[in-house]
């Protein structure tokens, strides 16, 4: 067992065959006496239970009228809440470690993800605020830790427990499961907590040690824009695929220093081409003015909310400068990465943040026009990682190979569309792509749905329920009036 595809290949088999009691023809023994039965632990083994989510599963699941993309739903929604979370108290005080299903360990990007389709609920249920608190407390511990990582332990005195990186060379600490400097990593920290103020105006969480991460975060971001040298972070891995390593003595190809934060790899875990990301920075620009709004509401700290303001300003001046390309007419659409000398990427991943799903993290609106030109040519053939098979169409990326199509592209395609002929696809693609488990997975095979990868992957099944209760939303006939779909 050499690396993460390996390790998750076997945990994959493990939990499609015995965790969810998928067969190998994918019928379980239960559906032969009942078409859809429910996949949700019992009552008693669920690792979390909301009463507003269990509301809110039986509100949206009556408005479907499709029985098994209702079933889909029950499963999929609170799947986080059954499987992942692990709540208790750290130093004192609220704490929430989530795993991301078939891999022990806590990704920041994930974790928050997996939690933010229950924020709406959150103002009326204690038990959620319990936990929101807690992962906002657990995310500035790790922060603490290292700002570099991508992941961490439930124990922050604890070594990795992930075969795959227990000889990185990187200047790994307690604490850290994973050391991969992603952009990402602490966008998707601050889009928590502001979402979580924003619906419930808790100002619980939101403590000293909160507030020296937040340092931590800009700190770090300034560094990474690299005008003074490469900084300190370097990665290294003996590994046999490219993709998990940096070149150059750990610290990445050569990318020029114009104003944007590099990123080492991207949010799907894989080394990016050229340093400069592209969706990581549109990312950072939205998460730094989040920031600001927040330090001035909470801490009126005035100088802390402008020195973030001047860097969102910064980076998106250099996004406009450097990170546009032009078709054949002359219209600009955004590459993927870039390196400042001029060299640019265009490519789509469907891990977020991607370019198609920049209108779901508040980078552009749905009908901006270069947004609707990229959007368009991630969705083509003029993507490497476009994908179109007999099951689906959709975008992967290198982590898990040619003609591996993720839900998740499909899923952020919906909530990024206004088209009712596009939705209705994008649903019916993902009713037909599940296997017959009840779930939805990291990746599929084009032509074949039961080639799939990660039977237990939490924030795909979190992002589609997202996706029904968003649909139920502003699109119910659409889930009310189609069986079938």
């Amino acid at each position: 067992m050499n690396d993460r595809r390996d390790f998750l290949k076997l945990l994959g088999t493990v939990a499609a065959y015995g965790t969810f009691g998928v067969s190998a023809s994918g019928i379980t023994a239960t559906q032969t006496s009942t078409r859809f039965p429910s996949k949700r632990p019992p009552p008693a083994q669920r690792k979390f239970t909301s009463p507003a989510v269990e509301r809110e599963i039986a509100r949206v699941k009556a408005q479907i009228g499709d029985p098994e993309l209702a079933w889909l739903f029950e499963n999929c929604y609170p799947n986080t809440l059954d499987t992942t979370v692990h709540a208790g108290t750290l130093d004192g005080k609220p704490d929430t470690f989530i795993v991301t299903g078939d891999i022990d360990a806590m990704w920041l990007r994930d974790s928050s993800a997996q939690v933010w389709p229950y924020l709406p609920l959150a103002a009326h249920d204690d038990a959620l605020r319990r936990l929101y608190r807690g992962l906002i407390h657990r995310h500035a511990c790790c922060i603490a830790i290292d700002p570099y990582a991508n992941a961490f332990m439930a124990d922050p005195r604890a070594r990795t427990n992930l075969p795959w990186a227990q000889h990185d060379d990187t200047d790994m600490k307690s604490g850290v499961a994973e050391r991969k400097w992603e952009i990402d990593s602490l966008c998707w920290t601050i889009r928590l907590a502001h979402g979580y103020w924003k619906a419930t105006e808790d100002r619980a969480p939101f403590d000293d040690d909160w507030r020296a991460a937040m340092r931590s975060v800009l700190e770090t971001f300034r560094t990474q824009q690299r005008k003074h040298g490469p900084g300190p972070y370097h990665f290294q891995r003996a590994a046999a695929v490219p993709t998990d390593t940096l070149a150059l003595g750990g610290y990445g190809w050569p990318g020029k220093p114009v104003g944007l934060i590099f990123s080492m790899f991207r949010p799907s875990d894989d080394a990016c081409k050229y340093p400069l990301f592209v969706p990581g920075n549109a990312f950072a620009v939205v998460s730094l003015r989040q920031l600001a709004v927040m330090t001035r509401a909470l801490f009126a700290d005035q100088a802390f909310a402008h020195d973030c303001e001047a860097l969102a300003g910064e980076v998106q001046a250099a996004l406009e400068e450097h990170a546009l390309m032009r078709d054949g007419r002359g219209a600009e659409f955004w590459a993927y990465e870039v390196d400042g000398y001029g060299n640019r990427l265009f490519m789509d991943d469907a891990n977020v943040p991607s370019l198609l799903s920049l209108p779901y993290l508040g980078c552009c609106k749905r009908d901006d026009s270069r947004y609707q030109r990229t959007r368009a040519l991630a969705w083509s053939g003029r993507n490497p990682y476009f994908f179109s098979g007999k099951a689906a169409k959709g975008i992967g990326g290198p982590h898990e190979g040619l003609r591996m199509i993720w839900p998740m592209s499909i899923m952020i395609r919906a909530l990024t569309s206004n088209d009712i002929a596009e939705v209705r696809q994008c649903l019916h693609w993902l009713k037909t792509t599940d296997a017959g488990t009840g779930f939805v997975h990291e990746a599929f095979d084009q032509d074949d749905p039961s080639h799939y990868t990660r039977a237990w992957f939490a924030w795909a099944n979190s992002l589609f329920g997202e996706m029904i209760v968003d649909l139920a939303a502003r699109e119910p006939e659409l889930l009310r009036g189609h069986t079938g779909l």
